[in-house]
């Protein structure tokens, strides 16, 4: 049986429509300035060339601060440069935001402009892996002004920056590109080989990517997200998402417990104490070492056909893999409709602890245990999250160490101190969104 659910994804670019795309003129190019063959001649966008942390560092050892946050000087310049220009739906820096009172301090965000800004679909949700269909909305029909730069990994261990460098169609850019619906100060796409039309899928290179942008910011309160498709993700263009906020996530508090090392010295762990059950991985002798097996445990999601969200934190140290199954009890009615009228889609930001709300009276109702609640949903029962890990074990070729029984204490804490719950109220000035 084919589930599907009545969906409302966000637009996440100006040239996002309801209606089929209309016919492109041939050689005169579609008048967008989007980045198809038929606008791309010519044209050129910043490339940054961040560290090859590939080979011959550890993820531990990249702590040191880097002489200037550069990549994060370039992000937010350019990205604030697109919101003087008006390219987004609406001020995401207007939105009210707060720590919800209790012991992991979820955060609550009052998001009404992006419940405003979205066109209805059908959504399939029974299946995780999906061909990439050019007809409908991808990323290589947004216009190129929503692009602030291209973004790889330099061919040795030094940072390169290029202005003004050519779109090389040939090579197909990884590039980062606003969110015209943004959920907060920052928040962006990096589309990995954008021009190659890849289906919203990991594999090792795309991850790998997304944990070099981690480990060159060097920030702990900027983050990368994946949503794969049955977890809530909107478009099947290959895509992460990230954005600042200073802000400890919840997920980030949860103790865990050590389960098993992988290969290359990759310690495996679960979570305790947190609404929803997911694994995370942390170490390795390199950071390709971590992308190798945190891949391989996406891929047999993937393969085995069970949705799932993924948290880069800490500067690419953690990650957080999060099967889940909401969509699916949505389609088959098992969620409450009180829940369903909250019109929360518990993706990967709200799975962390960031609560992206759209009703006024759920923002000021917003308690910890409404927030507990709503991400149980999300969760595998006990018994099939251990059948999913017995399966991520035996397709990254590991196996369960005997002390499973003994707890570890919580993550470290960020470089950065949260901020008091008493100067929560200025949590979304650009001040205390990115601590310099």
């Amino acid at each position: 049986m084919m589930l599907k659910i009545k969906r409302v994804p966000t637009l996440v670019s100006n040239f996002q429509k309801e209606e089929a795309e209309e016919t492109l003129a041939r050689g005169a190019g579609c008048g967008r300035n989007c980045l198809r063959y038929c606008c791309l001649p010519g044209s050129k966008l910043p490339l940054y060339a961040s560290k090859n942390l590939r080979k011959g560092k550890s993820v531990a050892d990249e702590t040191k601060e880097p002489p200037v946050d550069f990549l994060e000087s370039l992000l937010l310049g350019e990205w604030e440069d697109r919101q003087q220009k008006g390219l987004f739906r609406y001020d995401v820096t207007a939105c009210e935001t707060k720590v919800i009172p209790g012991e992991y301090g979820f955060i609550a965000q009052l998001n009404e402009g992006r419940h405003l800004k979205k066109r209805p679909t059908e959504f399939r949700v029974d299946k995780v892996l999906q061909p990439f269909d050019g007809s409908k909305f991808n990323f290589t029909k947004v216009g190129q002004e929503e692009l602030l730069f291209q973004f790889e990994a330099s061919e040795d261990n030094d940072v390169q920056f290029f202005p003004n460098a050519p779109i090389d169609a040939e090579k197909s850019p990884s590039v980062v590109a606003i969110n015209v619906s943004p959920i907060e100060y920052g928040h962006v796409l990096l589309i990995p080989k954008v021009l190659e039309c890849l289906p919203q899928r990991i594999d090792r290179d795309s991850l790998l990517l997304a944990l070099h942008m981690a480990a060159e910011a060097a920030n702990p309160y900027f983050r990368l997200g994946y949503n794969s498709l049955g977890a809530f993700a909107t478009i099947n263009h290959l895509h992460f998402q990230a954005y600042y906020l200073a802000v400890p996530f919840p997920i980030e508090k949860a103790p865990t417990r050590k389960i098993t090392f992988a290969d290359a010295g990759v310690k495996i762990s679960e979570m305790l104490n947190y609404p929803v059950r997911g694994l995370v991985f942390e170490g390795g002798n390199t950071l390709e070492d971590l992308a190798n097996v945190v891949s391989g445990s996406c891929v047999c999601l993937q393969e085995n056909n069970i949705p799932y969200n993924v948290l880069i934190a800490d500067s690419a140290k953690r990650i957080f893999l999060l099967p889940q199954c909401y969509a699916e009890k949505q389609a088959l009615g098992e969620v409450s409709s009180e829940l369903l009228d909250t019109q929360v889609n518990p993706a990967v930001w709200e799975i962390s602890g960031h609560m992206v709300l759209k009703r006024k009276e759920d923002y000021e109702g917003a308690t910890e245990a409404n927030a507990w609640r709503l991400l149980a949903e999300v969760s595998l029962s006990e018994a099939r999250f251990q059948e999913v890990t017995a399966l991520i074990f035996e397709a990254i070729d590991c196996s369960v160490e005997e002390n499973k029984n003994v707890t570890e204490g919580s993550p470290e804490k960020p470089d950065v101190a949260p901020q008091p719950m008493e100067e929560i109220d200025a949590l979304n000035t650009h001040a205390t969104m990115v601590p310099v």
